[in-house]
């Protein structure tokens, strides 16, 4: 009997047919290819992923994607996401965001997400700048960063996702560069397939917004060490980070968090006998 040959995937099966409307030179259509080009490293059908967003320009993501999705409502992705995974954990649960969605309205959930550890991946697409609703600066802006809608800067200081992803718990943490969006594609397979939460800042230009961003290409860079699976070395490590080091920084070896199997009964009067008042 001859063995049943799988065709390999391609990251177009993993694409709808809806066209993507961000702004020209926007660092998102890269991910969307990153995206496509990790779900075809992984190779699990389109019908065994469920890719979960929030509200903003990354949020479309679901939209372009063929496999199934889901746009929620504002921050509160990582919570449809969890549910999703506790009550399907056969499926590939994956969450698209930015850093208004993520970081700010979604900020609570972030850090319980991390500290619960549910086998799921969170993709933050970060541009430090509100793009959707022109330009209003976001929990990662820099203080001093000048804007009509904030003169002189917020003076407020930034938010510091992997710091914060990695003290509450998360079980894997990396940056990946919208520029590169074939090394940014491994990197979100490489997170999907660790176990836990993962998280991934990618750093996606808002050229609209931000035109500065154009620069990051010059800045991005390999870090310095490997990976660690020590939170304290990881933890001083990204306390001296520069916002631009690309690749995993820490891959956690914690359990993650699943329901627990109930008893099963098979006696039927023992089964009545709990909704008795």
């Amino acid at each position: 009997m001859n063995a049943t040959i799988t065709p390999a995937c391609k990251p177009g099966d993993y694409k709808s047919d809806v066209k993507p409307i961000w702004c020209p030179g926007c660092g998102d259509y890269h991910v969307l290819l990153a995206f496509t080009r990790a779900l075809a490293e992984l190779g699990r059908p389109a019908q065994e992923i469920v890719l979960v967003s929030g509200i903003g320009c990354s949020s479309r993501i679901p939209a372009y994607m063929s496999c199934y999705g889901f746009h929620g409502i504002h921050g509160r992705s990582l919570a449809v996401a969890a549910g999703v995974k506790i009550a399907r954990p056969d499926l590939t649960v994956v969450v698209a965001s930015g850093d208004g969605d993520g970081y700010s309205i979604g900020g609570n959930h972030f850090i319980h997400a991390c500290r619960r550890n549910v086998d799921i991946t969170y993709i933050v697409m970060d541009n430090r700048i509100y793009g959707m609703t022109k330009g209003q600066p976001s929990p990662t802006t820099e203080p001093d960063f000048d804007t009509a809608l904030a003169p002189g800067g917020t003076g407020l200081r930034p938010f510091n996702p992997l710091v914060i992803a990695l003290a509450s718990g998360a079980n894997y943490v990396a940056r990946a560069f919208a520029g590169n969006p074939q090394q940014a594609g491994a990197l979100i397979a490489d997170a999907i397939r660790h176990p836990g939460f993962s998280f991934v800042e990618v750093l996606s230009p808002c050229v609209t917004y931000r035109p500065d961003q154009k620069a990051w290409k010059e800045r991005v860079h390999p870090p310095p060490v490997e990976a660690t699976d020590d939170p304290a070395r990881a933890a001083r490590r990204l306390m001296t980070d520069d916002g631009f080091n690309i690749g995993v920084l820490y891959r956690g070896n914690r359990a993650p968090y699943g329901p627990r199997a109930a008893a099963v009964v098979h006696d039927l009067a023992q089964f009545e006998s709990e909704f008795e008042f």
